[in-house]
């Protein structure tokens, strides 16, 4: 009995979208960005937790300046992994998916000064751009300039809040 090619493009298990990159790359940039989804998770579930925690004389602009930032992360996270999904990958599918890939430490104190929330955010979003230059270097090395160019977004829009974070926590003389 022969089949029908348009049928079996939309089977329940064939969610890998069609792409012109190799099978090999596919493979290598899905890894490292659902890496990189992963740890901007838990950035944001971070910087929403020191948002809900904050304290201090500075409270009001901590706890802006967090909420701005998180929502930023969670949007992120669905033009990351929907990268993967063009690109013919899978993606994350659980908490406990995001656990294993993870590289990004967790915050679980009962209590963070506001200073140390400010450094530990600005560290975690350094290691983030790190890792999403890493991850542009991967897609150049499979000419994948769609997914570079996004990477190349998405590190500035990391660097802005380094940037912020930094000021944030100056001494003022």
């Amino acid at each position: 009995m022969a089949t029908n090619p348009a049928r079996e493009e939309y089977a329940p298990n064939a969610l890998h979208a069609p792409s012109e990159l190799p099978s090999d790359a596919v493979s290598v940039l899905s890894a490292a960005l659902n890496a990189l989804l992963a740890d901007t998770f838990v950035l944001y579930v971070k910087t929403k937790n020191f948002h809900w925690h904050v304290s201090g004389p500075h409270f009001r602009d901590y706890h802006v300046l967090f909420d701005e930032q998180a929502a930023e992360l969670v949007t992120s996270t669905d033009g990351i992994a929907e990268r993967v999904r063009k690109i013919g990958g899978g993606t994350i599918r659980s908490v406990d998916h995001i656990v294993k890939l993870q590289r990004l430490g967790n915050n679980d104190e009962t209590f963070v000064a506001p200073g140390d929330m400010l450094r530990e955010l600005m560290n975690d979003n350094k290691a983030l751009i790190a890792a999403m230059r890493e991850a542009h270097r991967l897609c150049d090395d499979h000419t994948d300039v769609a997914t570079a160019s996004l990477l190349e977004n998405w590190i500035d829009a990391a660097e802005k809040r380094v940037w912020f974070l930094f000021e944030a926590g100056r001494t003022a003389h």
